[in-house]
């Protein structure tokens, strides 16, 4: 009679494996804080201008398309029109986060992602339970709200309490509004909502999941085979919903993760210990 099978164990991954795409991801958002601080601080003006507009080596601009579509939209009320420069670096946004990197400013970019990781991490630490998450369909709410708004009062309102405008405003400047700001998005995802503001309040998030809806850059649940059901994808993806299908092959989804709501953090690819994840294109449908 033959004895119990004996299943190998994974083998012990390093630091750097185990927290790659993290580390990378914080470098990117420090990287990109960093080059707009270069001016006010050293005088060395390589970038200029702010988050919702920039110009670059005076060469590249580069226009975040939602505070864009605002200014148009107040512009209308004014007879007024952004500038050619302006739309030039909206195109470019829309070219790369639309046909290349969909959600991934939500994760690679925005600079309150870490002030909502480091909710969702003290979340965990604490083993806080409690609370309630708003309807996912808030955000997108808010942000025909934000639109109307600014062709109504004929000024982009939003980016009066955008916390992603506070916080690069609190960086150089200071300021109790900004910084009071952040921390009610921190308070508001430790204790009420768990990944409240960026899963389902913040209409930015929103913007950027519609511009980015189809993008080459996908995950893939490949080796899903390997799973172990230890949970660890689910409790640090910020859109856990959108693990399910290509992980479990649910109403017989392939291995990509297509949601739109996905950020390509990698979080799932750094926790995952069997590997199960992996970085790939949208048109990769192989599945172990």
């Amino acid at each position: 009679m033959s004895g119990p099978t004996h299943i190998p164990s994974q083998p012990a991954r390093s630091r750097w494996a185990a927290q790659r795409w993290l580390i990378l991801r914080r470098s990117s958002q420090l990287g990109v804080i960093g080059l707009f601080l270069l001016g006010p601080l050293f005088g060395l003006w390589w970038v200029k201008g702010n988050l919702a507009s920039s110009l670059t080596l005076d060469v590249l601009p580069l226009s975040d398309p939602f505070v864009l579509a605002q200014s148009l939209l107040a512009g209308l009320r004014h007879g007024l029109w952004p500038a050619a420069s302006a739309l030039i670096g909206a195109a470019i946004v829309l070219a790369f986060y639309g046909l290349l990197a969909g959600r991934a400013y939500c994760a690679w970019v925005c600079p309150v992602n870490v002030v909502t990781d480091a909710a969702a991490w003290l979340r965990r630490r604490l083993k806080i339970s409690s609370g309630r998450a708003p309807s996912r369909q808030l955000r997108h709410a808010l942000l025909a709200c934000v639109l109307l708004a600014a062709a109504a009062l004929g000024s982009p309102v939003w980016e009066q309490v955008n916390p992603v405008t506070l916080t690069q405003r609190a960086l150089i400047f200071g300021g109790s509004l900004a910084w009071g700001a952040l921390a009610a998005v921190f308070l508001f995802d430790l204790l009420v909502a768990p990944r409240g503001w960026c899963g389902h309040v913040c209409p930015m998030g929103a913007a950027y999941a519609l511009i980015g809806a189809k993008p080459l850059l996908r995950i893939s649940a490949a080796h899903s085979s390997r799973c172990n059901d230890c949970g660890d994808c689910f409790a640090v993806c910020p859109e856990p919903q959108i693990i399910v299908g290509p992980l479990k092959a649910k109403q017989d989804a392939g291995p990509l993760i297509l949601a739109p709501d996905c950020t390509a953090c990698g979080r799932c690819i750094d926790v995952c210990d069997s590997s199960v994840f992996r970085f790939t294109h949208r048109f990769d449908t192989r599945r172990d």
